[in-house]
């Protein structure tokens, strides 16, 4: 038995089985931000901390003639999203029903996945920063108008260029950009995700949990996400009704050169 306490819960094996395909069908899409960094892991659940490599000077040591150093390390965050499944419906898994209704795990997984990427790109306070924060370049403006994305777009990049930051470079837009991009002609009526695409020479990735969008290096090396326990479904309790159920990761993530992405700002 480990810490998800999964043999406790009124869940059979076809059951765990759906829910997990259920979450992992959820999940890929909206944990965009694996999508523009560098993902390490997953480390499992006792993976608590990230080498940084660098230490601090103590002011004191336990005997004279020595000194001592204290390595530095970047703690794991922990996330989790609650919910709850009806036993009947679970029981009807059980009999073969298709269509089962598993809204309520769908919601949980589009927060924890909106909460990543927001963690990722804009930061969580007193536990991690994000690129958006990180980077010591001045946001650039998308414009009035989709077609204003190019040429702000292809300045984001010129800046990362000038910063001697090389690509290709990815693109995170949040959903309502990333509607207008994919559904829209630039004023040549070619499209104008394909436009983009040539622009930054990397994906472009709807990204939940971002505000406007953000262009990053993608050459590797300047953006680490840690994992320790990849996003898992565990049990916290149940009644003759509900079983209570959560969803949850554990994570860090570091900056290691900030000035390899732009972001941009409505």
């Amino acid at each position: 038995m480990n810490h998800l306490l999964r043999e406790l819960a009124p869940v059979s094996e076809l059951g765990w089985q759906t829910l997990d395909d259920e979450a992992r069908q959820r999940l890929a899409p909206a944990l965009a931000a694996r999508r523009l960094v560098d993902f390490s892991g997953p480390k499992g659940w006792q993976h608590s901390a990230t080498n940084l490599g660098r230490t601090d000077e103590l002011e004191s040591a336990p005997a004279e003639g020595v000194s001592g150093l204290r390595r530095r390390v970047l703690p794991l965050v922990e996330l989790r999203s609650d919910f709850e499944l009806s036993r009947p419906e679970l029981r009807d898994i059980d009999r073969g029903a298709d269509d089962s209704d598993l809204g309520t795990l769908d919601d949980a997984a589009h927060r924890i996945a909106a909460a990543e990427n927001t963690a990722v790109f804009a930061g969580w306070q007193s536990a991690i920063t994000g690129v958006a924060e990180a980077t010591p370049h001045e946001p650039m403006t998308l414009g009035a108008d989709d077609g204003e994305y190019p040429a702000a777009v292809a300045g984001a990049v010129e800046v990362l260029l000038q910063s001697g930051v090389g690509g290709p470079y990815g693109l995170a837009l949040a959903p309502d950009e990333y509607k207008l991009v994919t559904e829209t002609a630039d004023r040549g009526g070619y499209p104008l995700a394909k436009h983009l695409r040539k622009i930054v020479e990397g994906p472009i990735v709807w990204t939940p949990g971002v505000s406007g969008a953000v262009v990053l290096s993608m050459r590797g090396g300047d953006f680490i996400f840690d994992s320790g326990q990849d996003v898992s479904i565990g049990y916290d309790s149940h009644d003759g009704e509900v079983a209570r159920l959560y969803l949850e990761e554990s994570f860090s993530f570091h900056v290691a050169t900030p000035e390899a992405a732009v972001a941009l700002t409505r």
